[in-house]
């Protein structure tokens, strides 16, 4: 993994990998303690929305996955981790062993990147979640406090980047069903007014993003193995 910038006041951790028991099986998630609050702009299902948050964990989870309440299954795991305050909780098919990180001046990018379901967002009369799981989870750090434009500007941006990403990867999509997206900065400071792909902070976190989302489908499409797959193999 690439490390994070430490040459700042504001730090930001890189994540550990960590396993929790569920259903007699040892299933891995991502963790990442902030050294301070940070500020954030997530879709996640735990902690989406825009404010200041402590902590992030991305879990893998059975392809089977049927809970109906992942935000509840969620606090439940940051409960057994011991974690406290506001945080962030994402959910993922992909054996997050197989996270990819991708960095351009200082900004920082994690991905996890399941793409067993991909769709095309304006297909017609299409509603639900009646789809094989695939996720991709991104999370975006930013070294520089963000205004709210952008902030919420900057979730665009790497959405088209990761759309751009999948296109080059030969797949007529623009994600899967469930994806989700974390952008995260200094929760105070001078801030950045934009956010968008030819911005300052945009333009390297455009391509940080794509490069991760690239490689991380490559390896994917490859592969074509979820957690599931790993753990029943063994």
């Amino acid at each position: 993994m690439v490390p994070l910038i430490r040459e700042r006041v504001h730090m930001f951790a890189e994540p550990s990998l960590t396993h929790r028991k569920e259903d007699g099986a040892e299933v891995p998630l991502l963790l990442w303690r902030f050294p301070e609050p940070v500020l954030a702009v997530s879709t996640a299902v735990l902690g989406g929305g825009v404010g200041t948050r402590e902590w992030l964990i991305n879990a893998s989870v059975p392809m089977s996955y049927a809970r109906p309440d992942p935000s509840a299954h969620l606090t439940e795991l940051a409960a057994q981790l011991n974690l406290s305050g506001p945080g962030i909780g994402l959910l993922t098919g992909v054996d997050v062993h197989d996270v990819v990180s991708a960095s351009e001046d200082g900004v920082h990018v994690y991905a996890t990147v399941g793409l067993g379901a991909p769709i095309r967002a304006a297909e017609p009369g299409v509603t639900g979640f009646a789809h094989r799981p695939g996720t991709i989870n991104i999370v975006v750090w930013i070294p520089q406090h963000l205004s709210a434009g952008a902030l919420i500007n900057t979730v665009a941006t790497a959405t088209e980047a990761k759309v751009q990403a999948l296109a080059e990867l030969g797949l007529i999509a623009t994600g899967t069903a469930t994806d989700a997206i974390c952008v995260l900065c200094p929760a105070a400071g001078e801030p950045a007014a934009y956010g968008g792909p030819r911005s300052h902070w945009g333009a390297p976190m455009s391509r940080a993003v794509f490069a991760a989302v690239r490689s991380g489908g490559a390896t994917n499409l490859a592969t074509g193995r979820s957690w599931s797959d790993r753990h029943h193999a063994r």
